[in-house]
């Protein structure tokens, strides 16, 4: 089958990971460095946890980033805006750290560059972090943010993974047909809820994540390496 477009997940795909490693490493570096500026290390992680469940339930009534912000603002009130030119610092800076929690797969370019060669390909990562902390991640993988025709972030998209609507926004943003996308990703219950939208699957287990423990009999899966052979098939 020929298709219009295939979207990537980032996390566990194109950049092999531990999530659980990587999100105690990630909170880890942000805690040391806003820890000056007086927040308390438990506090400040059950802030961001909330924040990020404010975005995955967002109505598409404001942008991700937006939606953010808000939930920290009722936290800590409005003259914490302040300290965002020190979280923009942090991403830019010492996040690039936990690259080295995370794994690299040279496969990944060599299929981005076989995916562009017979189409457009489009980065479909949970958007919730910001676009400097994806570029980052997209760099650690090996890749660069031109290989893509789009990147979800939490400052471009209102909706979060698992929610259809949050693939329903590319489509049309791209005007992309669903019936003629492939989204390859590595998350059962995030990614491969795209075949309710009518479009083919790739499910990745080099990095599986299987939160719900659902038969994976009815997907096309395999490694990064069986997938570079399903391209060139």
């Amino acid at each position: 089958m020929e298709y219009q477009a295939v979207l990537f997940d980032l996390d566990g795909t194109l950049l092999p990971m531990d999530q659980e490693q990587f999100v105690k490493t990630y909170f880890g570096l942000l805690v040391q460095k806003v820890a000056p500026l007086g927040y308390d290390a438990k506090q400040l992680i059950d802030s961001i946890w909330k924040g990020t469940y404010a975005m995955i339930q967002n109505d598409g009534s404001c942008m991700n980033y937006d939606r953010f912000w808000e939930v920290f603002v009722s936290i800590y009130g409005e003259e914490k805006l302040k300290d965002k030119e020190v979280f923009d610092s942090f991403y830019a800076h010492e996040f690039q750290a936990a690259k080295q929690v995370c794994g690299f797969n040279p496969l990944s370019k060599k299929i981005v560059d076989a995916c562009k060669e017979k189409g457009r390909v489009v980065l479909a990562t949970n958007p919730i972090f910001p676009q400097v902390a994806t570029h980052s991640r997209i760099r650690w993988a090996g890749l660069e943010p031109d290989d893509f025709e789009y990147i979800t972030t939490y400052e471009n998209s209102r909706f979060c993974k698992p929610n259809p609507y949050y693939y329903r926004e590319i489509l049309e943003q791209r005007n992309l047909d669903p019936k003629k996308c492939l989204m390859v990703g590595n998350d059962v219950q995030e990614d491969m809820i795209t075949m309710e939208l009518g479009m083919d699957t790739y499910l990745i287990t080099d990095c599986l994540i299987n939160s719900k423990n659902k038969d994976l009999h009815a997907y096309k899966k395999g490694s990064m390496e069986d997938f570079l052979q399903f391209i060139a098939s």
